[in-house]
C-alpha cells in the first residue's frame, strides 16, 4: 500500500485541526485507512487494527518523546513521556501500585465519596463529575491530604479550551510539587503515594497521574451518568460495566495519540520515514463500521460477543496501555453506584463530543432527580461545587 505524503504546503490542515479536528479526521478516514495531514509538520494518521498494533506495540521504533503529549506541561513528564529502554523497568515497578489488586483497598473510600456527593437536585453531569473525580483522585493518590483548593487551581486549565492546557504554569506546578512532597514525607496509609515513598521520581509520577486521570475520567463519567439515567434496560442499572464499556467506545477521552518514528520503517504496509509523526485515533477506530456495526449508536449489548483485537483503545493498548486504566474504571463504577436508582432520569443534553486536549461533551448534560423515588444517602451535597 502506498500513501503519498502531501507536498510541503505549511499549515494546510492546521485550521481544520484547530477548529474542527473530528471533522478533519473523519474526512481523512473516508479517503482510506491511512492518510496524511499537513499541520505544523506533516503527519500520517491510521486507525485500523494493523496500524494500531504496529504503532502501539513497538516502543523501540515508535517513540513518545517529540509526540503530541509533549505539547502540554501536564503530560510532558513521568511514565507518559518515558521511552525505551527506560520505559519497561519503570513501568514494571509502577504497574504493581496501579493494579486491580493494589487498588482494591480504595474501593470503600471511593464509594463513600460517591454517596457523599450524590446530587439531591437536578444536576449538570459535567460539573458534578469534575468535582467528584477531583476528590476521588485526591483520595486514591494522596489519601485526601492535598488541599482541594490547590488541586482545583492546578486542574482548572484542563477544563478550558485550547490553548489553556498547553501553557506553562511554573508557579502552580511548583506549589503542587511542594504539597505532594509534603504528603510523601508522611503519607496516609493505603493511598498510592504511600507506595511510592522513596522513589526518586515520585512527585513527578504522582503529578502526571493526577493530570492524566482528571479530565479523561471526569468527561467519561459525565457521559456515563447521563446515559445511565436514560437507560431503560434494567440489566445495565444492575451491572453497569457494559454501559461503561460503550461510553468508552463511543466517547474515548484520548481521541488521538501520537508517536514519532525513530527509524525508517513500515506500518500497515505504508512506508514511514524516520522522524515522521504518526497518529492513531481511538475515535476513528471506535467508529469504523467495518469493526463496529452501527458504530454511532449507543448499544451496551454490543460487547456480549467480545471485541475485535486492537480495535478497542479507550486506554490505548500494548506496553503503553494507560497506567491508570484500573483506577479509572474503579472510580467510574463507584461513582455510578448511587445513580443506578430509577430516581435519576435523563434530562435534556447534547452528548455530541467536542475535541480539545481530551474528548468532552459538546453541551450540557442534565440529569433529573425524582425526589419521591430517591432513597436517603448518608450525605448529599449540591452538584457542581468546584
Amino acid at each position: 500500500m502506498s500513501v503519498a505524503m502531501p507536498p510541503a504546503v505549511p499549515l494546510a490542515d492546521l485550521w481544520g485541526w484547530t477548529a474542527h479536528p473530528l471533522r478533519l479526521l473523519s474526512a481523512g478516514a473516508a479517503a482510506g485507512p491511512v492518510f496524511p495531514l499537513r499541520l505544523w509538520r506533516r503527519v500520517l494518521v491510521g486507525y485500523r487494527p494493523d496500524w494500531n498494533r504496529a504503532v502501539l506495540g513497538d516502543l523501540d521504533t515508535f517513540r513518545s518523546v517529540g509526540s503530541l503529549s509533549g505539547l502540554t506541561p501536564y503530560l510532558a513528564a513521568g511514565i507518559v513521556h518515558t521511552d525505551a529502554p527506560e520505559h519497561h523497568p519503570r513501568r514494571r515497578q509502577l504497574n504493581r501500585h496501579f493494579s486491580t489488586r493494589a487498588l482494591a483497598a480504595l474501593s470503600d473510600r471511593l464509594a463513600e465519596l460517591a454517596v457523599r456527593y450524590r446530587p439531591a437536585e437536578t444536576f449538570e453531569a459535567s460539573r458534578w463529575s469534575a468535582t467528584l473525580v477531583r476528590r476521588m483522585l485526591n483520595a486514591a493518590l494522596f489519601g485526601s491530604a492535598l488541599p482541594d483548593a490547590l488541586l482545583a487551581r492546578f486542574l482548572a486549565p484542563l477544563d478550558r479550551r485550547l490553548p489553556a492546557p498547553l501553557l506553562p504554569r511554573p508557579r502552580i506546578f511548583s506549589r503542587l510539587d511542594a504539597a505532594i512532597a509534603t504528603v510523601l514525607a508522611a503519607p496516609p496509609p493505603g493511598c498510592v503515594a504511600a507506595q511510592l515513598v522513596g522513589a526518586p521520581d515520585a512527585v513527578e509520577q504522582l503529578r502526571t497521574a493526577l493530570a492524566a486521570g482528571y479530565d479523561t475520567t471526569a468527561h467519561t463519567l459525565a457521559w456515563a451518568a447521563w446515559h445511565l439515567a436514560g437507560e431503560t434496560d434494567d440489566r445495565y442499572r444492575t451491572e453497569p460495566d457494559p454501559l461503561i464499556d460503550e461510553v468508552l467506545r463511543l466517547y474515548p477521552a484520548g481521541w488521538i495519540g501520537s508517536r514519532v518514528a525513530a527509524r525508517d520503517t513500515g506500518c500497515a504496509g505504508v512506508p514511514v520515514p524516520a522522524g515522521t509523526m504518526v497518529l492513531y485515533s481511538p475515535y476513528l477506530t471506535h467508529r469504523d463500521p467495518s469493526l463496529w456495526p452501527d458504530p454511532t449508536a449507543f448499544r451496551p449489548d454490543r460487547f456480549a460477543d467480545g471485541r475485535p483485537s486492537w480495535s478497542y483503545l479507550p486506554f490505548a493498548a500494548g506496553p503503553r496501555t494507560c497506567l491508570g486504566a484500573h483506577l479509572a474504571r474503579l472510580m467510574l463504577r463507584r461513582a455510578l453506584d448511587p445513580l443506578r436508582a430509577p430516581a435519576f432520569r435523563q434530562g435534556t443534553g447534547d452528548p455530541a463530543p467536542r475535541a480539545g486536549l481530551t474528548l468532552r461533551p459538546g453541551g450540557r448534560l442534565l440529569v433529573e432527580v425524582d425526589h419521591a423515588r430517591l432513597r436517603p444517602a448518608r450525605r448529599s451535597v449540591s452538584a457542581g461545587g468546584r
